[in-house]
């Protein structure tokens, strides 16, 4: 993010706390002009800084009450299992997020599913698509604080 003035990194920081603004509003709030704004958006799209625009959904609401942390840990490091291993975890929608780990466990998952029924019936598929060495799964009991948005720096340097 280095590369990125002032003007990109306020543009970057608007469109996380809301995507669904309007150019000229942003452009309003960045100190530019609409045509100038809408630009920058393009460059940033285009070089991979901003990677997607998307409605956050509450998951309880879509009936996803149980949130699920699974740490993993792999029977063998082999290219081989890596490979089967992303493509079993890519067939599981319930799997939101998958992380490669350093330390004790080699991946974690984040997870959402209905309730507990619904992540047995997940563990069991996951654990029919793909030899694993160890699971360990905490269940989160509240979800305190999240955001999509990275603490973007906004000042002037």
């Amino acid at each position: 993010m280095d590369d990125l003035d002032l003007i990109d990194r306020k543009i970057v920081a608007e469109l996380m706390r809301d995507a669904t603004l309007p150019v000229a509003q942003i452009a309003d709030r960045v100190g530019l002009s609409q045509t100038p704004c809408w630009k920058r958006i393009q460059k940033l799209e285009a070089n991979g800084v901003l990677t997607g625009r998307v409605a956050l959904a509450n998951p309880a609401r879509l009936g996803f009450g149980l949130t699920v942390f699974i740490g993993i840990e792999a029977p063998d490091h082999s290219a081989e299992w890596r490979e089967g291993f992303t493509k079993a975890v890519a067939g599981f929608p319930e799997i939101m997020e998958v992380y490669r780990m350093a330390g004790e466990m080699d991946y974690l998952l984040r997870v959402s599913v209905a309730d507990m029924a619904a992540f047995d019936a997940l563990y069991k598929r996951l654990t029919d698509a793909i030899a694993i060495k160890n699971v360990t799964s905490h269940f989160a009991m509240e979800r305190m604080k999240y955001t999509t948005a990275y603490p973007v720096d906004t000042r002037n340097r």
